[in-house]
């Protein structure tokens, strides 16, 4: 599956590094369409803020997501810096599958820029938008990662 188009959350904007980013334990996690992403410079900025709307735990799924492992990319001319590379996100399905869902939320876990669980940013599963369907057991639902990264930062 390919992701729609990254946005970053602007609230924690400012304090975006790689080099924290990359020592950090990031994940991704399923969100419903019941939550409406507010990526605004006063809008969402923890986990918290978006954590009632993810789906539920079981069925190939675990509650906080998927922990994705990140690296830094070589410097590239005209972006910000370096651009964020991770692990592929996948969930295996099983029972009754993988629940409807529309956003993947990418987040750190722990305390970072002094906050806790500080989110860094989203994208739609369909760019209609439209939620991504039921998994179905034993079929694995798989994050395409941009090929230039997730996003650039100094």
């Amino acid at each position: 599956m390919a992701a729609g188009a990254f946005t970053l959350f602007a609230k924690n904007k400012d304090d975006y590094r790689i080099n924290d980013i990359v020592g950090a334990v990031v994940k991704v996690a399923l969100v419903t369409s019941a939550w409406t992403p507010n990526a605004t410079a006063t809008g969402n900025a923890l986990w918290a803020d978006v954590s009632a709307n993810e789906i539920a735990n079981g069925n190939g799924y675990t509650t906080g997501g998927n922990t994705v492992t990140g690296a830094a990319a070589t410097a590239t001319a005209g972006n910000n810096g370096y651009f964020y590379t991770s692990t592929i996100p996948a969930w295996t399905a099983s029972g009754a599958g993988i629940p409807a869902h529309r956003y993947y939320v990418m987040y750190v876990v722990g305390t970072l820029w002094g906050q806790v669980n500080p989110l860094i940013g989203y994208f739609l599963g369909d760019a209609t938008p439209a939620d991504i369907p039921l998994t179905t057991a034993t079929n694995t639902l798989t994050v395409t990662t941009p090929a230039t990264g997730w996003f650039d930062a100094i």
